[in-house]
């Protein structure tokens, strides 16, 4: 989740309650001039929720559409309390309603709306919870395919440097086998040379052998 809607979050979260009270106790003061102080300080209130709320809709606006879907879910619950204070804030400053009005509002009606103000808000509170649950589940899924995607980026790396292993050692094994050949040409060359040698000497030898008898066989016969 967005840390910048995290914090607009909670800022609107201590408004919100901020006012709540607010426009419960004004509805119990009497004195004029600090009822007047306390509309303005609710106004000014509703006007910086305002703010928020635009800010949260346009932060969650920019996210993945994943995350985008749930902070969106939870704008709407925002929406509808900050639309609840407003009317709340509406009926206190209505110029239509007077003390005797607003003493039967008071006995007759406030607290239920106390209570359905307080059930709202423990449905939103939960709603909250829930929707935080949500995200650190899908944290904890970006987390875990993350480190999935490293493992797999780590076992593509080793097998890429054991195949240029491979591929060096089947090189070094056609350089052994081309030496081999060589030497094996060699070989060869000097074992024709030593049998040409063995006929040469034979040969030579045998002629010496041939003149050795000639000229005994003279020699003998004068």
């Amino acid at each position: 989740m967005s840390e910048v809607f995290e914090g607009y979050e909670r800022q609107y979260c201590e408004l919100s309650a901020n006012l709540s009270r607010k426009c419960s106790s004004t509805s119990l003061v009497s004195d004029q001039e600090q009822k007047l102080q306390k509309f303005s300080e609710i106004k000014a209130g509703l006007d910086d929720a305002d703010v928020l709320i635009r800010k949260m809709d346009l932060e969650a606006r920019s996210l993945q559409p994943s995350v985008k879907a749930m902070l969106l879910a939870k704008l709407r619950e925002y929406k509808s309390d900050l639309s609840n204070l407003k009317k709340e804030f509406k009926r206190l400053t209505s110029p239509n309603s007077d003390e005797a009005v607003r003493e039967e509002l008071l006995e007759a009606g406030m607290a239920d709306t106390h209570s359905a103000s307080a059930d709202q808000r423990e449905r939103l509170t939960m709603s909250v919870e829930r929707l935080n649950q949500s995200s650190e589940r899908i944290r904890e899924s970006h987390r875990t395919l993350l480190e999935t995607e490293e493992l797999g980026v780590s076992i593509l790396q080793d097998l890429h440097s054991q195949r240029e292993t491979l591929l060096n050692s089947h090189k070094r094994l056609h350089g052994v086998d081309d030496a081999i050949d060589k030497s094996k040409k060699v070989l060869t060359t000097m074992s024709r040379r030593i049998t040409r040698n063995k006929w040469i000497v034979a040969s030579v030898i045998g002629a010496l052998v041939f003149a050795i008898v000639v000229i005994l066989s003279y020699k003998l016969s004068h």
